[in-house]
């Protein structure tokens, strides 16, 4: 178990109490899903002993979220520029210039609901040119339009929520382990049965992790149509397509990148740590601002 840094299951599967205590003395989370990978749960042993966290968490919950809420949109807008400027070169320079104001835009924003409506309209721009990063001749297949969900109604965005719920799954398990209530976040409200700070350090790797993830499997050709059913008019993966998803982002968490502000180089799961950490340092006085990771 050494090696071991999370236990996730998929479906109906029974672990047994000796391996659940075994995984509460190492500290290690373990992480339920539906069949269809939708994130329902996890387990970490005893809460976290930093009562001085949750109590700063509490405070600036509810007064003084703004400032981290604009960084967290601002990394978020700008990875999905790079992303979009890396993967294509086609008929994107507006959308791209379009998406430097924006990101500018947010660290200004007078509030969370202008910081929503900023987001917003990234998230619409980015997306109308999404399929561009997409190579054509997997474009039969993998057609993309908008983005939609609850349920996805193409591949492209069954793959989408997909890494959407895995980040989340991950991110809860990393502020459950640095000391942090998932639940009481700072740009994403509160709201019954939603990990909202854990929504909101999940924004910033969306681009970098998920949907590059995504691309990888499309334009790579690991994913394939018989990857997918349709089911109540929406679409799911089959088991080997959700085997096949859980190895390309595992790879990608497991890959080495240099950290912008801290300057060593570390993998992308070590990052979500390294963030968590920030974050927490930040509300506790120790460095003057959350700066988010971004790629150039």
């Amino acid at each position: 178990m050494i090696d071991v840094s999370q236990v996730s299951v998929y479906g109906n599967v029974q672990i047994s109490s000796q391996f659940m205590r075994a995984a509460f003395r190492r500290e290690t989370p373990v992480c339920w899903f539906s069949f269809g990978g939708w994130f329902q749960g996890v387990a970490h042993g005893l809460p976290s002993k930093h009562v001085e966290l949750r109590r700063r968490q509490v405070a600036i919950a509810s007064q003084a979220g703004l400032p981290i809420a604009r960084r967290i949109v601002e990394g978020k807008i700008r990875n999905s520029r790079t992303l979009l400027r890396r993967n294509t070169k086609r008929d994107v320079d507006r959308v791209l210039t379009q998406l430097s104001n924006l990101a500018r835009q947010a660290t200004s924003a007078p509030s969370i609901e202008s910081l929503l409506g900023i987001e917003g309209t990234a998230a619409r721009l980015y997306f109308s040119k999404f399929a561009r990063m997409l190579r054509e001749d997997r474009l039969g297949t993998f057609d993309f339009h908008s983005r939609n969900r609850r349920p996805p109604r193409d591949p492209v965005n069954c793959l989408l929520s997909f890494g959407y719920s895995m980040l989340v799954k991950d991110f809860t398990a990393t502020v459950l382990a640095v000391g942090f209530d998932p639940y009481l976040g700072v740009y994403h409200r509160p709201r019954f049965g939603r990990p909202a700070l854990a929504l909101d350090l999940a924004e910033e790797f969306r681009p970098l992790v998920a949907e590059s993830v995504v691309l990888s499997l499309i334009n790579n050709q690991e994913m394939r149509k018989s990857n997918f059913v349709v089911r109540a008019q929406g679409v799911a993966m089959t088991s080997q397509g959700r085997r096949t998803f859980i190895r390309a982002y595992e790879r990608r968490l497991d890959q080495e990148v240099t950290h912008p502000t801290y300057r060593y180089r570390i993998t992308y799961r070590r990052v979500f740590e390294v963030q968590a950490r920030m974050l927490g340092a930040y509300l506790l006085g120790e460095i003057p601002e959350y700066v988010p990771f971004m790629t150039r």
